[in-house]
């Protein structure tokens, strides 16, 4: 999939026209209380630049999983007060989706002017992409920009299915999604390293098969790397492990090596006696971890080595924690590569979800060059699947 062929917001001509904008507004709530907000904030070039060019807006989200029933616990009206704050102008609130008060809204909006509907989710055919729904979320307006990148790898009403019905672009926050990691897979600055982390393999069998193809170093991290270990016929203890892919772990070490690319894993561990935060500690090498220990963060050697090898990359796209980072006492390692990638100079792309959560936590995010805004869209396309909510846009 090409994605960096699709229209974006500023290739069709929005003036007067009502244009429906899916978001991602999925916030997260304490009571009603928006406790953060970073994800209105990223909608707000698309919704600014619709305002600026005279468009009527309708905002449309998914929040939380209300399972197709209207539940008050999930209504986007704390999200409509924020953004009202936001853009200083009032964002009407709609009380359905697709109901009347949605319809006469969208009827009286004048140029510039804004609404949110509300949660899209609270219509059990959202989710199983329903014509028929997506026929009348279509019929509120005269075009469609999809701007949730979060969402973009679900093919539901909201993000694939009215495209079928009204003429569609990207908004600035999916446009910089492709462009940041589609230009990183189509045509990367050299070398080109990937780190992934986290805690299964079987969950980045299919990144890993794909960057093989393009990078020049992988560096495993994470639970995951004790799968890569015990393929090598090492003894990692009671160590994280997917025994049902050894095989799978073989065969992607040995495609590297065929292919010239540097595959790294730890050379030492941190270690602790139980899956606790303040369990008793040890530093020791990766292939003689004890009997009832188990591998929680990358030993310090790794942390040089990892360091040594995303120094001077021109890319680093990095997806995954290296190890249990949450607790400080197994956060050193995370904190060690982020540092490395943030000092690096590289591109450095960082893929949403736990990676991205750490990196905010332990203030790096301004020396990133991207981070993500969608945990599983990201993978997806990182294995180069194709995003239903991006491959249903027009084309150029």
């Amino acid at each position: 999939m090409n994605a960096l062929n699709k229209k974006t917001v500023e290739d069709i001509d929005v003036a007067g026209k009502r244009v429906l904008v899916r978001c991602d507004f999925n916030v997260p709530l304490d009571n009603g209380v928006i406790t953060s907000d970073k994800r209105i904030v990223a909608s707000l070039p698309t919704i600014e630049y619709l305002i600026r060019n005279n468009a009527r807006v309708i905002l449309c989200s998914h929040l939380g999983r209300p399972k197709g029933e209207f539940k008050s616990e999930f209504s986007l009206a704390p999200v409509a007060v924020r953004l009202s704050e936001l853009l200083g102008r009032e964002v009407k609130m709609a009380k359905d989706v697709v109901g009347e008060s949605a319809r006469s809204l969208s009827a009286s909006l004048k140029d510039s002017e804004v609404m949110l509907i509300e949660n899209v989710r609270f219509h059990a055919e959202e989710t199983k992409n329903d014509p028929e729904f997506s026929k009348k979320l279509a019929a509120l307006a005269d075009l469609y920009v999809n701007d949730a990148f979060g969402s973009a790898h679900r093919a539901h009403s909201s993000t694939t299915g009215v495209a079928d019905y009204l003429p569609s672009a990207c908004g600035y926050l999916i446009q910089k999604e492709i462009s940041f990691m589609g230009g990183a897979l189509e045509n990367p600055k050299r070398p080109f390293v990937a780190i992934l982390g986290g805690a299964k393999v079987s969950d980045k069998i299919g990144v890993i098969t794909n960057l093989l193809n393009k990078c020049d170093t992988i560096i495993i991290g994470g639970g995951m790397a004790y799968t890569f270990m015990k393929a090598l016929g090492y003894d990692i203890g009671s160590s994280l492990l997917e025994a049902d892919r050894i095989e799978d772990a073989k065969k992607m070490m040995d495609e590297a090596n065929a292919k010239g690319v540097k595959f790294l894993i730890p050379v030492d561990n941190k270690i602790g006696r139980e899956y606790k935060p303040d369990t008793e500690s040890q530093i020791i090498e990766s292939d003689n971890i004890p009997e009832g220990w188990m591998g929680l963060d990358i030993g310090p050697r790794t942390q040089k080595m990892f360091a040594d090898a995303i120094q001077g990359s021109g890319t680093v796209i990095w997806n995954g924690p290296m190890g249990v980072s949450e607790w400080e006492n197994f956060a050193q390692g995370t904190i060690a590569v982020a540092t490395a990638v943030a000092n690096s100079g590289a591109i450095s792309i960082i893929g949403g979800g736990d990676s991205a959560a750490a990196i905010q936590k332990l203030g790096f995010a301004e020396k990133m060059s991207h981070i993500s805004t969608g945990g599983g869209a990201s993978l997806e396309f990182l294995e180069g699947k194709e995003l239903p909510g991006i491959a249903a846009l027009d084309e150029k």
